[in-house]
C-alpha cells in the first residue's frame, strides 16, 4: 500500500472513531426537568361553599340557556316564540355554556356545602333539604355518583357550545330540557332526595290520567 493510500485509510478510520465517540457524549446530555404543574399554577383553594357557587355562578350561567328559548302568550300579539336571533343573543348563550362547562368542575374542589351556620332547610319533622353534613356523608359514600352528576352537567355545556357554533335555535329546546334534567338529577340525589318520591308518585298519577308519555318532568312541573 502506498503512502498516500495509507494516509487516506488512516484519516477515514480516525473520522469514524470521532463519530462513534460523539454518540455517548450526546446521549449523556441531561434532559430538561419537567415543569411542576402545581408549582406553576399553585393549589386551587375554594372561596365559597357549594350553595354559594351554585347561587352566584352555576344558576346564573344556566339561565343564559334556559332564557334563550321560550313561548309566551301576549294578549295583543298572541303566541310569541323567543329564540336567539342576533349575534348578541348567541353570545349570551355561548357565555352561559362556557360558564357551565368550565365552572361545574369547580365542584370537584373540596369545599363546604353551605356557609358556616347555614343548615339548609333541614330541620323539622319533614325537612325539605339535607343538611350540609348529610350531603357530605352521601358524597363520601359514593364519590363516583357525585362526579357523574358533574360530568352530566358539563356535557350539557359542551352540547350547547356545539349548538352555538351551528346557530341552530331548534336544538336549544332539547338542550334546555337536558340542562333541567342534569340539574334536577343532581339535586334529587344530593340536596332534596325526598322530592324523588313525590315526583315518582306525581308521574304515576299523571301517566294514569293522561298516558305513558306524560309525567311531571315532561310537563315542566319538576322544581328547579
Amino acid at each position: 500500500m502506498g503512502v498516500q493510500k495509507w494516509l487516506v485509510v488512516a484519516a477515514l478510520g480516525l473520522s469514524m472513531c470521532a463519530c462513534s465517540a460523539s454518540k455517548p457524549a450526546e446521549a449523556a446530555k441531561p434532559t430538561p426537568a419537567p415543569v411542576a404543574t402545581q408549582a406553576l399554577w399553585g393549589e386551587m383553594k375554594p372561596i365559597v361553599s357549594v350553595k354559594e357557587l351554585m347561587r352566584d355562578m352555576i344558576d346564573p350561567a344556566s339561565d343564559y340557556v334556559f332564557d334563550s328559548v321560550g313561548i309566551f302568550i301576549d294578549k295583543k300579539k298572541g303566541r310569541i316564540e323567543r329564540i336567539p336571533k342576533t349575534d348578541e343573543d348567541w353570545d349570551r348563550v355561548r357565555m352561559g355554556a362556557v360558564m357551565l362547562a368550565e365552572g361545574v368542575y369547580l365542584l370537584k374542589i373540596p369545599r363546604p356545602f353551605a356557609p358556616a351556620g347555614d343548615e339548609n332547610n333541614s330541620t323539622g319533622p319533614e325537612p325539605e333539604e339535607l343538611s350540609p353534613a348529610q350531603i357530605k356523608a352521601k358524597l363520601e359514600r359514593d364519590p363516583v355518583l357525585w362526579n357523574a352528576k358533574i360530568e352530566a352537567l358539563r356535557n350539557v355545556g359542551l352540547e350547547v357550545l356545539e349548538i352555538v357554533k351551528r346557530k341552530d335555535a331548534n336544538e336549544l329546546w332539547d338542550a334546555s330540557d337536558n340542562l333541567d334534567a342534569a340539574c334536577e338529577n343532581c339535586h334529587l340525589e344530593f340536596w332534596y332526595p325526598g322530592e324523588k318520591e313525590f315526583l315518582r308518585k306525581l308521574d304515576k298519577r299523571l301517566e294514569d290520567m293522561y298516558g305513558p308519555r306524560t309525567g311531571a318532568r315532561k310537563l315542566g312541573m319538576s322544581p328547579r
